[in-house]
């Protein structure tokens, strides 16, 4: 059974930063394949997209976030990780990691991230 786990979240004064981790683990969940991503999902708001990382190395941004937030992986830990600096009010969420290839999607059960002073 696929099991996407995260941590670092926590609560940060605006302008600080945090790094979030989530591990991938089952069997037949090749890693290097999927599409890894991280939303997030703010109280009353939908989940959106934060950043996501394809299996060829690409990696894209919502707009609230690029210049901020970096998304990497390391293939032999099976670790996608999700760097935010500079944080904002607005970015208090709970972040979900998601991995996706073809119609096969896993989520995380979600960290909280809490922006306040």
């Amino acid at each position: 059974q696929v099991q996407l786990v995260e941590s670092g979240g926590g609560l940060v004064q605006p302008g600080g930063s945090l790094r979030l981790s989530c591990v991938a683990s089952g069997s037949g969940f090749l890693f290097s394949m999927y599409a890894m991503g991280w939303y997030r999902q703010a109280p009353g708001k939908q989940r959106e997209l934060v950043a996501a990382s394809t299996s060829g190395g690409t990696s894209n941004y919502a707009d609230s976030v690029k210049g901020r937030f970096t998304i990497s992986r390391d293939h032999a830990k099976k670790t996608v990780y999700l760097q935010m600096n500079n944080l904002k009010p607005e970015d208090t969420a709970v972040y979900y990691c998601n991995g996706a290839l073809g119609d096969r999607t896993y989520w995380g059960q979600g960290t909280q991230v809490t922006v306040a002073s």
